[in-house]
C-alpha cells in the first residue's frame, strides 16, 4: 500500500535522537512521520545516566516535567580498575537518571500532541532518494517525503542492506561488543555512577526512578563467547575478577526476569549523512558508553539536524548546503569528544593498562578532572 501524502519530513527510528527531532520540526509546522518498529513503553540497553547539559533542554525547550517527577541528580563518580583500586570525583556538571522506558515514552507522547504521526510496530524495510523524494518501505506501507532522517540506534537491517562501512569491519578494539542491562535495587549512594573496569569490558551502576538501579555493562563479544555465551558465567568468571564488582553482584536484587541485551555493536566511525539520509544518534556514530554523554549527544544531534533540514525546508538554503551545515556542525560540536571516547576505550578493558591508569588517575585529580572535562559537552 502506498500513501499519497507527501511528508515535510520523515524519520526511521523513535528513539531520543528520532523523537526529539520530530517535536522540533513539528513544533515548526512541517508534517512529520516517525516509524518505530517497538511498541510504547520498552525497556532498552542503556546505561540511563544523562549528563545535565541536556537537562534545560528537556525541561525548557521540549517541554518535560522532569523537575516534578523526583529524578535522581547525580554528582559523583566512582571508578574501579579490575584488580579493585577505586577512585572518586565530583562531576563539576553532573548528571541524572531515568530509563528509557519513561523518557522515550514521554517523547512519545509529546511528539503526538505536537502533531506528529508515530507508527509504531513498523519496520522500515528501505529508503531511496530520486526526483527530490524520499520513498520510504516500510512494513505499515510506503510513504514519500522532502526529508528523510535515520536514527535506528546502533546496528539496523538497513546498515546490512545498505552495506555500510562499519558493518563490514574486522574485529578489533572498536567493533563486536555486546551491551547487558538489568534493572536492579542495591544498597548504593542515589547521587553516584560507579564504572567497574574488568578483562575487555566496564560495568555501569546509577539510579533511576522508583528506586531502581541501572545495571549495564559493556563488553568484548570474545567474553561472552568464551563463557559459552552464559551471561551469569561471564558474571561469575569475568566481571567478579574485580572485587568491588563481585561484591555489587552478590548484593543486587534484579528486576528483570532476565537482562536486555545487544550484540554485534560497533564504535567505527559512521557517516553523518548517508544515502542522501540524515543520520543522527548512534546511527551517525556511537561515543563509547564510558564516557556517559551518548543520550545528552543524540539529542544534541537532533537539535543540530532540526535547524538545518528547517533552513531547507524553508527554501533558505539548498539540500546540498543542509546536508555539508549539518555535518559540519557535528564535527565541531562531537568530534573531540568521540575521540577522547576511542582513546579511553582503547585503554580501558585492557587489564594492566587500566589498572596502571586508574592508579594514575587516582593520583592526579586534575587528570581525572581533565578526562570528565573531555568527554562532557555544554548545555545546549
Amino acid at each position: 500500500m502506498t500513501h499519497e501524502k507527501l511528508y515535510d519530513a520523515a524519520i526511521t527510528g523513535g528513539g531520543l535522537a528520532g523523537l526529539t527531532l520530530s517535536i522540533l520540526l513539528a513544533r515548526k509546522g512541517f508534517s512529520v512521520i516517525l516509524f518505530e518498529k517497538e511498541k510504547y513503553p520498552f525497556h532498552k540497553v542503556c546505561g540511563e545516566y544523562i549528563s545535565m547539559e541536556s537537562w534545560e533542554f528537556l525541561t525548557r525547550e521540549i517541554g518535560l516535567p522532569l523537575d516534578k517527577m523526583n529524578i535522581p541528580l547525580i554528582k559523583k563518580l566512582q571508578v574501579t580498575s579490575p584488580a579493585g583500586t577505586a577512585l572518586f570525583a565530583d562531576l563539576d556538571l553532573g548528571g541524572f537518571g531515568i530509563s528509557r522506558y519513561i523518557l522515550d515514552n514521554l517523547l512519545k507522547e509529546t511528539a503526538e500532541k505536537d502533531g506528529v504521526i508515530v507508527k509504531e510496530l513498523c519496520k522500515t524495510e528501505d529508503i531511496s532518494f530520486s526526483e527530490n523524494i524520499y520513498r520510504i518501505k516500510t512494513t505499515c506501507g510506503d510513504y514519500r517525503s522532502k526529508i528523510s532522517c535515520g536514527s535506528w540506534g546502533k546496528r539496523s537491517n538497513i546498515d546490512i542492506k545498505w552495506k555500510r562501512p562499519f558493518i563490514n569491519k574486522n574485529s578489533d578494539r572498536l567493533n563486536n561488543y555486546v551491551g547487558i542491562k538489568y534493572h536492579v535495587t542495591a544498597d548504593f549512594p542515589a547521587d553516584m555512577i560507579a564504572l567497574h573496569n574488568f578483562k575487555d569490558g566496564y560495568c555501569g551502576i546509577s539510579k533511576i526512578e522508583n528506586n531502581l538501579f541501572c545495571l549495564c555493562y559493556f563488553m568484548k563479544a570474545s567474553n561472552l563467547k568464551n563463557c559459552g555465551n552464559s551471561i551469569e558465567r561471564v558474571e561469575r568468571e569475568i566481571l567478579s575478577q574485580n572485587p568491588k564488582l563481585k561484591e555489587l553482584l552478590e548484593n543486587i536484587t534484579n528486576h528483570y526476569d532476565a537482562p536486555l541485551s545487544i550484540s554485534q555493536v560497533s564504535l567505527s566511525n559512521k557517516k553523518a549523512v548517508e544515502n542522501n539520509v540524515l543520520m543522527l544518534g548512534d546511527a551517525a556514530g556511537m561515543i563509547s558508553p564510558l564516557c556517559g554523554n551518548g543520550m545528552s549527544m543524540a539529542m544534541h544531534s537532533a537539535k543540530l539536524a532540526a535547524a538545518a533540514i528547517t533552513a531547507f525546508l524553508n527554501k533558505e538554503i539548498s539540500k546540498e548546503e543542509m546536508e555539508n551545515n549539518y555535518i559540519n556542525k557535528r564535527k565541531e560540536i562531537f568530534n573531540a569528544r568521540i575521540k577522547t571516547g576511542r582513546f579511553m576505550q582503547y585503554l580501558f578493558g585492557r587489564t594492566t593498562a587500566t589498572n596502571i591508569f586508574v592508579q594514575m588517575m587516582k593520583k592526579s585529580p586534575y587528570l581525572t578532572k581533565k578526562i570528565i572535562h573531555f568527554t562532557h559537552g555544554q548545555p545546549f
